[in-house]
């Protein structure tokens, strides 16, 4: 296969072979199923001196009239936008002729310097591989799905004889059958805890599992079957979890109507105790459905999709519906045009959220959107299933409808009102410090430990919008020079580390330029470099703090605040240390004071989380982590032969060498390890 590097980094093939079904882009599978026999077509480097409709005109001439997907990048090689077409020819010569239906899609192609095409078979894979590079490039004049958090899901693991129920959330690594998506990690949680009681299956982990003599608490609560001692056939307990799979798969009437009959028939036969087992099985069940919320019963899987679009804004709600139940919603506020139409916002939104998630066998929109059957095509060659795509016009789904569409305003209205509320805040915090522009990232600091020990950082990120979860980072104290408790130190290791990969990364930025200055951000990505650095200290702190900006020569490029605490460390008495200036505290009431005491809150919530949560690897670690060669598999081994790892290090080298698994060679790494005199 031949491979072509693209300007922003990635490759592209040019040849797919017969047996690939997948275009990727380097170092990043691709997620859709696009078909074999594509051709990548590049314009090569714009050495002609033509730029924007100049340019694209001469690309129309050698263009096909076949399917295909197009890329547009400016002079300094950034993907623009991208697009796909059913006739690359007639499409791409709209842009050549000026048919544009925006100012921005005009300045779009005012700014094309490059383009670059693939043709594809058939207008479904275009439309696939469009969603696929959307997501991944994210180029500017696109709608963009701003999706920062994963779906948590359920597993059922298929890779030990007791199968086990687990939340999952991120990449798919360990076998088994997953279920979801779920709107929070809440209502995973609930149905999980519905599901043990209604089928008895097991949720501890393997490593407990297997060190198991006697049944656990959840056995004598009935919430677990008991595998591990084999209070349960494997046989029972496969059937067990293979009820609770056809309960996450859409067969849950199936499986209430089996329970039931196996309830009156242990009934029948005056075995009132196995019939109050169905009995209650039965209620837990029940549970699942009567905690969802709306559960109507004509849906059994389906995604429902409304918008809300005013004021420059799209709010597009997202609800959940699996087995008839309501598996929650999620509110999403895309990057997109103004001057697009909800429609045309819904249409494109669509094809990027499932580039990374199950398709369901129904889908329904609040308003119709255009290409409908090509998308429901599209959708069901990639989910393997028939998809369809309805707007529901009567009856108890046009009324689930309005109710998604009625959770999007009321979504929309709040956004509108936190938008404009945070806004007011920066213009205030601009006026308050005197500083030279509204600032677009604001980074907070704290520090996190006890006497020394764990020390943590932690860094958050406040903008137009809020907080910028996404942005958040810690900085596990790695310095061995630092005296346990030095806060000015841990600081100084922090700021150092922070900003010089950030000037290895993005450089230095001009802050004479209009865009460094904050300028039309809304037009512009999240900022890299932060306006403002709020340090919880006062004087010491941040003479410190300025002492590392200077030596690494950026104070012109970032404003120091220090926000000390009061007098008695009371709220609402803080000193405020800006640079050159003599320190002041605010009236009790000013919004300014409330807006910097949520920030420096978050970021202390933030460092405190990340401090326990290091604290607590530290608490459970095994001291068989830390010999090299003893992985999973033979730790497991030991711990089972010798029950812990303090049996482990007083073991004999025989008695390691008896451990099934366990070589000659290994056991005397082991041995060693625990005796130090033995190495020697």
């Amino acid at each position: 296969m031949n491979a072509k590097k693209l300007p922003d980094g990635g490759v592209l093939y040019d040849e797919a072979d017969e047996n690939e079904d997948d275009i990727e882009v380097e170092g990043e599978p691709s997620a859709s199923p696009i078909s074999a026999g594509i051709d990548w077509n590049e314009g090569g480097i714009n050495e002609t001196g033509l730029i924007g409709q100049e340019l694209i005109g001469e690309f129309v001439k050698r263009l096909p009239n076949s399917p295909g997907v197009y890329r547009m990048f400016n002079a300094d090689g950034d993907v623009l936008y991208v697009g796909k077409a059913r006739s690359l020819k007639k499409r791409v010569s709209n842009y050549a002729m000026g048919r544009v239906h925006s100012n921005r899609i005009a300045q779009m192609v005012r700014q094309t310097a490059h383009m670059e095409f693939v043709t594809t078979r058939t207008e479904i894979e275009a439309l696939l591989l469009e969603a696929n590079l959307i997501k991944r490039l994210r180029p500017r004049f696109n709608v963009l799905l701003r999706d920062d958090k994963s779906f948590p899901y359920i597993l059922i693991t298929g890779d030990h004889r007791a199968p086990a129920i687990f939340k999952h959330r991120g990449a798919r690594a360990r076998k088994g059958e997953y279920f979801g998506p779920f709107a929070s990690a809440g209502a995973v949680g609930r149905t999980i805890n519905s599901l043990q009681r209604a089928f008895l299956i097991r949720t501890c982990t393997d490593s407990v599992f297997e060190t198991r003599t006697r049944p656990c608490l959840l056995y004598q609560i009935k919430r677990c079957s008991g595998p591990c001692t084999h209070e349960v056939s494997d046989a029972g307990y496969g059937e067990l979890v293979q009820e609770a799979k056809d309960f996450l798969s859409g067969k849950s009437q199936k499986v209430k109507a089996h329970m039931a009959e196996a309830m009156n028939a242990a009934a029948e036969d005056l075995d009132f105790e196995r019939a109050a087992v169905y009995r209650d099985r039965l209620a837990s069940l029940s549970h699942v459905s009567s905690h969802q919320g709306i559960n109507p019963a004509g849906v059994e899987e389906a995604d429902v999709f409304a918008i809300h679009h005013e004021g420059g804004i799209s709010c597009i709600q997202v609800f959940f519906f699996r087995t008839g139940q309501n598996w929650g919603n999620r509110a999403y506020f895309p990057k997109a045009d103004p001057q697009l139409t909800s429609a045309e916002v819904l249409s494109a939104f669509l094809a990027q959220f499932y580039d990374d998630k199950p398709v369901p066998k129904q889908i329904m929109l609040s308003e119709t959107v255009e290409e409908m059957e090509l998308l429901s095509a599209a959708l069901g060659e990639k989910a393997g299933h028939k998809v369809s795509i309805l707007v529901p016009q009567r009856g108890e789904k046009r009324d689930l409808v309005d109710h998604v569409v009625g959770n999007a305003r009321e979504a929309h209205g709040r956004k509108l009102a936190e938008t404009a509320s945070q806004s007011r805040l920066l213009d205030g915090f601009k006026t308050t410090f005197n500083l030279p522009y509204v600032p677009q990232r604001v980074e907070i600091y704290d520090n996190s430990h006890i006497m020394g020990t764990n020390a943590v950082g932690g860094m958050v990120v406040a903008g137009p919008e809020g907080f910028v979860k996404n942005q958040y980072r810690k900085f596990n104290i790695k310095s061995t020079d630092i005296t346990p408790g030095d806060d000015f130190g841990m600081m100084k290791e922090v700021m150092t580390r922070r900003f010089q990969r950030l000037i290895k990364e993005e450089g230095i930025p001009d802050r004479s330029q209009p865009a460094a200055a904050g300028i039309d951000a809304a037009d512009m990505p999240f900022p890299a470099w932060p306006d403002v650095i709020l340090i919880d200290g006062g004087q010491g702190q941040m003479t410190a703090v300025r002492a590392i900006l200077e030596e690494l020569g950026i104070t012109d490029s970032v404003i120091a605040i220090g926000v000390a605490k009061g007098v008695d460390r009371e709220a609402g008495r803080e000193r405020f240390f800006p640079p050159g200036k003599e320190s002041f505290s605010l009236p009790p009431r000013d919004p300014v004071l409330y807006f910097i005491q949520r920030m420096r809150d978050e970021a202390h919530r933030f460092a405190i989380g990340s401090h326990r949560a290091r604290r607590k690897k530290e608490m459970v670690k095994n001291p068989l982590d830390e010999i090299g060669g003893i992985g999973p598999s033979r730790k497991r081994a030991l711990l089972q032969h010798f029950g812990t790892a303090k049996a482990v290090s007083r073991a004999a080298l025989s008695d390691l060498m008896a451990v099934e698994g366990i070589s000659e060679a290994v056991a005397k790494v082991v041995y060693n390890h625990f005796h130090d005199d033995a190495a020697k």
